[in-house]
Parts: structure tokens; C-alpha cells; sequence
């Protein structure tokens, strides 16, 4: 058990990351977020974005299923972004959930 437990530690953790990466990485993370700001086709408020050697992650929520697809497409098309997790949820009645598709 105590194995395993070791194991699943080691994959969850993360190599550190250069002062240059994490620069880039939070410049990354400002582009996305005003590419996403500035989309008048979405309501980006609520989504939070991180990133990680051009991987994007984007979580938080959204009001319209549509912006859940938008916000992944967007994200996307930044020079820099290499892959996007879209982890953004539907906001519908005061209740969140993952809408169809990632």
C-alpha cells in the first residue's frame, strides 16, 4: 500500500520549472485570458486559466453551453498554446456540471 501510495505521489508531482518557463507560462496565461476578455462571443469572467509549457488548463464556469466549446477554440488559437484542458462547467440554475464534450 505504502507503495502505491509513493507511486501515485510521484506521477502527480511536477518537475520544477525554470524562472524563464514560468515566465512564459504566465505569459501564456495573460494572452489567453485576453483573447478571452476581448471575444465578444463569450462571457469569460468566471474562467480562470493556468498554463504549463504550452499546455493550457481552463476551469471556472460559464452561463452557455456554447461558451463551453468557445472558450476551448480560443484558447486554442493563441501562438504559443500547445494543447488546452478545457475543465469549464455549465452554470445552469445556481448548479455546475461539465457539459457535453471537452
Amino acid at each position: 500500500m505504502l507503495a502505491l501510495v509513493a507511486l501515485i505521489a510521484a506521477c502527480a508531482s511536477l518537475p520544477p520549472r525554470s524562472p524563464a518557463e514560468t515566465e512564459a507560462d504566465n505569459r501564456l496565461e495573460s494572452a489567453v485570458m485576453h483573447a478571452l476578455n476581448n471575444d465578444p462571443t463569450i462571457y469569460a469572467r468566471h474562467i480562470d486559466v493556468s498554463a504549463r509549457n504550452g499546455v493550457v488548463t481552463l476551469s471556472g464556469f460559464v452561463f452557455e453551453g456554447r461558451e463551453l466549446f468557445i472558450a476551448g477554440q480560443i484558447a486554442a488559437r493563441v501562438p504559443g498554446v500547445t494543447a488546452v484542458k478545457n475543465q469549464v462547467e455549465l452554470e445552469m440554475m445556481g448548479r455546475r456540471g461539465r457539459g457535453s464534450g471537452d
